[in-house]
Formats: C-alpha cells, sequence, structure tokens
C-alpha cells in the first residue's frame, strides 16, 4: 500500500556551489510511503505526516547553509571559544566566504557538491529512522517551483527574527513581478535578476570592522581587501560572515521581504520619480510581499 503528499513542504535554504559560490535555494517536497496497514487501517495518519515528516524535513535542511562535505573547498572546524558554534571556510570560483555560527545553522551532506540527488538521500536516512516499523518505503520528491520568467537566487540572515530566518546565510530562490504605471515589465524584472544573481543580501546596520570580525584562524590569514565584513548576536548566538564584493549587495534595510520589496520600489522611484511602481517579490514558493511607491 502507498500513501502520498504532495506539497509537503518548501525547504528554504542555501548551499555552497564550487561553481556560483553560496547559492539560495528554494525546493518542493512531495512525499511517497509504503508499507502495510497499521492498526487504524493507515499506512500512516495524515496528519502525522504533515506534522512529523514536515518537522523532520524543516529540522534535517531548512532554513540552513548546506554543506557538502567530501568537497575539498569546504573545511569545517568547531569553536572551543563558543560552545556549539563552528567556523565555515569555504572557496569557490566566486571568491572564498568565511562565517561562524552556530553549528545548527549547518547542515553537513556527504557529497562532493549538493544536489537534489544528494539532499534526498541525506534527508530519507534521517526520516525513515524515526518512522514506525509498518513503513517499509520512502520516495521523496525535491523540486524547484516552476517559474515561467524571471528569478533570482539570494541569501541572508534576518537578526530580529525569533525562528530560524536568523540564521546568517540561509536563502531562496524567488520570482519577481514590477509594475511600472500599471503595466507588467519584464524588462525591470530582468534588470533585478540579474542584479541578485546567487547574490548575498546584508544589511548595512550589521556591517563591522575587520578588527571586530569573529572568524578561523585560516579565514583571517586569507581576508583580502575585497571581503566585507557583516556580524550581529541573535537568540540562536552569533553569527559572522566575510563576503566577496562582487557577489555582494548591501541594503539600508533589513531584509526581510517586506522591506526587500520596499527597497526595490525606492530605487525604482529614484530612477523615474514620476512613474508609479508596484512590486511583487516573492520568498521562496508562494509567499512575499507587495510595496507601493
Amino acid at each position: 500500500m502507498q500513501l502520498f503528499v504532495n506539497d509537503l513542504t518548501v525547504i528554504d535554504f542555501s548551499y555552497c556551489c564550487a561553481e556560483r559560490g553560496i547559492v539560495g535555494e528554494s525546493w518542493i517536497v512531495d512525499v511517497l510511503l509504503d508499507g502495510s496497514l497499521n492498526e487504524m487501517s493507515m499506512v500512516l495518519d495524515f496528519a502525522v505526516v504533515k506534522k512529523q515528516i514536515k518537522a523532520i524535513i524543516d529540522d534535517a535542511v531548512d532554513h540552513k547553509l548546506l554543506l557538502p562535505m567530501l568537497n575539498r573547498a569546504i573545511n569545517v572546524e568547531n569553536l572551543a571559544k563558543r560552545m556549539g558554534h563552528e567556523y565555515v571556510d569555504f572557496s569557490s570560483k566566486q571568491g572564498s566566504y568565511y562565517l561562524q555560527s552556530p553549528a545548527s545553522a549547518f547542515a553537513k551532506i556527504a557529497s562532493d557538491e549538493i544536489t537534489i540527488d544528494a539532499v534526498t538521500t541525506h534527508l530519507k536516512t534521517i526520516i525513515l529512522a524515526q518512522l514506525p516499523k509498518n513503513v517499509q518505503g520512502l520516495t521523496l520528491k525535491l523540486r524547484p517551483e516552476n517559474i515561467d520568467g524571471a528569478y533570482y537566487h539570494y541569501t541572508h540572515g534576518l537578526k530580529l527574527h525569533d525562528g530560524n530566518c536568523q540564521r546568517i546565510a540561509h536563502g531562496h530562490r524567488s520570482k519577481i513581478h514590477i509594475y511600472k504605471n500599471g503595466q507588467r515589465s519584464s524588462a525591470l524584472e530582468d534588470v533585478w535578476c540579474l542584479r541578485w544573481q546567487d547574490i548575498y543580501l546584508a544589511s548595512e546596520a550589521d556591517r563591522v570592522s575587520q578588527s571586530e570580525i569573529e572568524l578561523s584562524e585560516t579565514a583571517m590569514a586569507n581576508l583580502t581587501p575585497d571581503h566585507q565584513f557583516f556580524a550581529y548576536h541573535a537568540p540562536q548566538g552569533r553569527f559572522d560572515i566575510a563576503v566577496p564584493s562582487n557577489i555582494l549587495d548591501v541594503v539600508d534595510c533589513d531584509s526581510t521581504v517586506e522591506l526587500l520589496a520596499d527597497f526595490i520600489v525606492r530605487q525604482l522611484k529614484q530612477q523615474s520619480p514620476n512613474d508609479e511602481f508596484k512590486v511583487v517579490a516573492f520568498e521562496g514558493v508562494a509567499k512575499g510581499a507587495i510595496a507601493h511607491g
């Protein structure tokens, strides 16, 4: 007997890619269970699937930075100074990134690159270990949203968030709709999606100096004048990141989707003060904010 739940959840995360750097991503999750019927004549109660399995997936990879641990470009060290924290040093063709975060902000994947297959294998092992014995098989389908039009990948962190959005390197794959004087403008959408292609979005308020940043000894020895530094304290702990300027956009606000939509409107109004704009900014799949100006 098989039981399925499509669109069980969406995982929003970032991952380390040797070619592209740190990439924000959003994948929809479908679940198929194989098993015998239990005492309730079910493979598994839908409520359990929707709550328990979703919670397992969220805890494993959602709002985390996924690290391909078999890739030589990744180095992870425990942080004695802060219990439960780790340093991550990562080099890519786009430049080198250096981070310090609570260990819970990272997901270690036994692969040399982050792919749908690698993450699927990682999740299946974790989920099956926590399911009842009558469930013998699990099929996961991870898939990006089918987007007809422009989209961008961004990574960020929200220091004021009580939940996992506070993690300094999680991200999203997001579409955007921009209207100029009531007409949707694919040209403007393309401009912003090119600007924020595989970008790290930082808040100017979180900028710190090199002397204030907390990174590994290796990172401190390899910083370049091109790195910019951001850090903050949040409920889960202290977060630090050094990012190359070529894949960085620093905004004058926090990077919530509401304020990003407003930021885009303000940028558009500076360029065309006599025009009216509406920005529909998505944060991952099927959620977002609308700003007018």
